[in-house]
């Protein structure tokens, strides 16, 4: 069998960016995660729902559009009444 075809296992500390800490076991020293379960919403019940886009206001105002041509469509043309 050859020798130091396996990489070296470490009792690796990990930090998440709102300060907790726990251990586990890696191939590299130390990592550091944005995000964690202490601080997650999912795991935390804080969920935030953004509505960066304005995806609700888009397709409230594109509903109101196919009102409006549903509207327009219904109603009897009119002819001109304007002699020339």
């Amino acid at each position: 069998m050859k020798e130091a075809t396996h990489p070296k296992y470490y009792q690796t500390k990990v930090t998440c960016a709102c300060g907790n800490t726990f251990v586990v076991g890696s191939t590299v020293p130390e990592i550091k995660v944005e995000i964690c379960n202490k601080c997650h919403p999912f795991f935390t019940g804080k969920q935030k729902f953004i509505d960066t886009a304005g995806r609700i206001d888009k397709f409230k105002a594109r509903l109101a559009r196919t009102e409006i041509k549903k509207i327009n469509k219904s109603l009897p043309i009119q002819e001109n009444t304007n002699p020339a």
